[in-house]
């Protein structure tokens, strides 16, 4: 047989074993991409063309007139190879281009892959029955019996990839991914100028030569499939090669069934002089000397996939510890969901923080159901899954946080889980540490705070003290004088304005005296009251001021006499601050709403009125002490309604605006008595 014979059946045999590698190795993947499907899909086709091509060739070795039905065949696999290959190769392309922003997705893209596909059906529907009916057919250059057309076709195609690796190759983020795009585009270039030679010039090169130009043509795809198995294996191209378990079984599945195609040739050449059987025997017990040199070699790469992967994990735990420090541990999740991601280039990470009571009746449930008894009490740890994200995820123990991972295909590789396995194991004392500099962060702001507050206090107190009896004094001489009818008439409005602005002094004077009271932790202050009756006790005291502004105050109790763990004064302080601020805020025509009702072992006040709302940039200073937006403001009204809400253990909240983009709802809840 002619050499190029000998070339063709051991690259056709190499390129189908690569093209059924490749399937394998996506099928396994199986990861949700349209790329990885197109891939397939143009693995699929170059495994026709060369599994016809080979199944010919075969079938000429051995038979001098090949049967009908095998040559029927393979001009079957041929034709369907090569028939979709063109629109397959631009397909591709436009899917790895829009993976990398090149390429918008839409009616552009579906219009230039319908015109890539609609020559398919021409050949597939019109060529294939005269090519199968045909009784001569050159499987040496199959392409010539689809005719020049489908060559034009087959050549454009090769252009317009080459044209896209050229464009890749200039976008690469790295070296690895220039080489490759620059290697691809050369081939796709030596393919359309073969292609054109070849299919649509036909002619003009001597026999030997075309048979030499139609083998390169033939073979052309090889090596891009080789190179991108080291690719892959090496570098992580595609993000395949993160699945280094899948690799490695379809690599020594592939090794081992080379080698007993090797054996049985072997074995028929050597049939004449030796036995098949024997020489079978012999093949397969040479594979005991590679025994221990790979058993050495194995040991050697796991040593140093391990030593890799420790690095890896320590070299990110630097990073976590760092993060650590910096306290937050919001901040701190959201740091490791994206170094992990980066690192291990998964698909997604969601870190979750959390206790072991803060896992919810729901897993506790599933673990009765499931007769796994109560959760085991041991040092914190960080549980560790892989899955889907919007999975769900049971633990039980004393879980601190949940690692949840997405790998881009099926599973996890073996080292990449052993690396997040021991990640995980790190990650509890980095989650203490955070925690710890969030406490001391936080303690130090709240001492800061209470040094304030407790200077404020007796700055309030003194001046207060300094100005409250003056005051006392000054409006007992104005009140007498008053009653005196010796008093001029244009007089007395003047003292009675005077008498006014005394009585608000006192009142601000009065809410200084009520902030500068040590604050009660902890929620114990002793006393109960009816909540209803104080706030009927308000309603009556306030609803003068409220005509006089020409706001409507309405009162709304459901309390049925229910009693509040608190005491009147401090129930009252926190509504009458509410309400004031309420009609301040009220213009004329307005209302104020305040109730009362029992809730759920709770009694809810709420104080709501129509006016303008609270502004965003005062929001996040509302209750801070001498924080507000009036011109004869103290800023002390809702600090004490804070501050008598956490004395009593109860909690407050607001919302602005409450109703029609307008207006602001307080709401307290206070604990009943039990």
């Amino acid at each position: 047989m002619p050499s190029f014979v000998y070339i063709r059946l051991i690259g056709f045999t190499a390129g189908t074993l690569l093209q059924l590698f490749w399937m394998v190795v996506i099928l396994g993947y199986r990861r949700q991409r349209n790329f990885e499907r197109v891939f397939f899909l143009l693995s699929l086709a170059l495994f026709f063309f060369y599994s016809g091509s080979l199944l010919a060739l075969n079938a000429q070795i051995y038979y001098s007139d090949p049967p009908a039905l095998l040559t029927a065949f393979a001009k079957t696999l041929l034709c369907a190879g090569l028939c979709f290959l063109p629109p397959l190769l631009i397909h591709l392309h436009l899917e790895y281009a829009e993976t990398r922003g090149m390429l918008p997705g839409g009616s552009l893209k579906r219009t230039l892959l319908v015109a890539a596909y609609a020559p398919a059906l021409y050949f597939v529907l019109r060529t294939y029955p005269l090519i199968v009916s045909s009784p001569g057919f050159d499987f040496l250059v199959p392409g010539n019996a689809l005719g020049r057309g489908y060559g034009a076709w087959l050549a454009l195609a090769m252009v317009i990839s080459a044209g896209w690796e050229i464009r890749f190759h200039l976008g690469a983020a790295n070296q690895m991914e220039s080489w490759f795009h620059s290697l691809l585009a050369g081939v796709f270039a030596i393919g359309a100028a073969l292609t054109i030679q070849l299919h649509v010039v036909s002619g003009g090169l001597p026999r030997d030569l075309s048979n030499v130009a139609s083998t390169a043509l033939a073979l052309l795809a090889i090596l891009p499939s080789a190179v991108l198995i080291y690719l892959v294996q090496r570098h992580n191209f595609l993000q395949i090669g993160r699945q280094k378990n899948l690799m490695y079984a379809v690599s020594v599945t592939f090794l081992a069934l080379l080698y007993l195609a090797l054996v049985r040739r072997v074995s028929t050449w050597l049939a004449p002089e030796i036995p098949p059987e024997a020489s079978a025997a012999v093949l397969l017990f040479l594979l005991v000397i590679f025994i221990e040199p790979m058993q050495r070699m194995l040991g050697r790469r796991l040593q140093e996939t391990a030593q890799r992967e420790t690095d890896r994990v320590q070299r990110l735990m630097a990073e976590i510890q760092q993060q650590a420090r910096q306290g937050n541990a919001e901040k701190l999740a959201r740091f490791i969901e994206v170094r992990v991601k980066e690192t291990f280039e998964l698909a997604g990470v969601r870190v979750t923080l959390q206790k072991e009571q803060e896992i919810g009746d729901h897993h506790r449930a599933f673990a009765k159901q499931a007769g796994l008894g109560p959760p085991s009490i041991g040092k914190p740890r960080v549980a560790f899954s892989e899955g889907k994200m919007s999975e769900p995820f049971v633990t039980l123990g004393n879980v601190v946080g949940i690692v949840r991972v997405e790998s881009h295909g099926s599973a996890l590789s073996g080292e990449t889980r052993a690396s997040l396995e021991f990640l995980c194991e790190q990650l509890p004392a980095s989650l203490d540490l955070c925690r710890l500099i969030d406490e001391k962060v936080r303690l130090e702001r709240e001492l800061a705070e209470r040094d304030r507050l407790a200077l404020l206090g007796q700055m309030a107190a003194s001046i207060s003290h300094n100005l409250k009896n003056p005051l006392g004094s000054i409006k007992t001489i104005l009140q007498v004088q008053m009653e005196s009818p010796e008093l001029p008439e244009s007089l007395r409005g003047e003292t009675q304005i005077v008498l006014d602005e005394v009585g608000r002094l006192s009142s601000k004077l009065n809410q200084l005296l009520r902030f500068s009271r040590p604050a009660v932790r902890g929620g114990i202050v002793e006393g109960r009251c009816d909540a209803g009756a104080v706030m009927e006790e308000v309603a009556g005291v306030l609803r003068h001021e409220a005509e006089r502004r020409g706001v409507a105050l309405e009162l709304r109790l459901s309390t049925n006499g229910a009693k509040v763990a608190a005491a009147a004064d401090a129930v009252n302080d926190i509504v009458s601050n509410l309400v004031v601020n309420a009609l301040e805020a009220t213009p004329r025509g307005g209302r104020v709403q305040i109730g009362a009702a029992a809730d759920d072992g709770f009694c809810v006040l709420s104080v709501e009125d129509n006016g303008a709302g609270i502004s965003p940039d005062a929001r996040e200073k509302l209750l801070q002490p001498f924080f507000t937006t009036k011109t004869q403001g103290t800023g002390l009204g809702l600090a004490i309604v804070a501050r008598r809400v956490a004395e009593v253990g109860g909690k407050l909240d607001w919302v602005s605006p409450a109703s029609g983009g307008r207006g602001t709802r307080f709401r307290i809840k206070l604990p009943m008595q039990s």
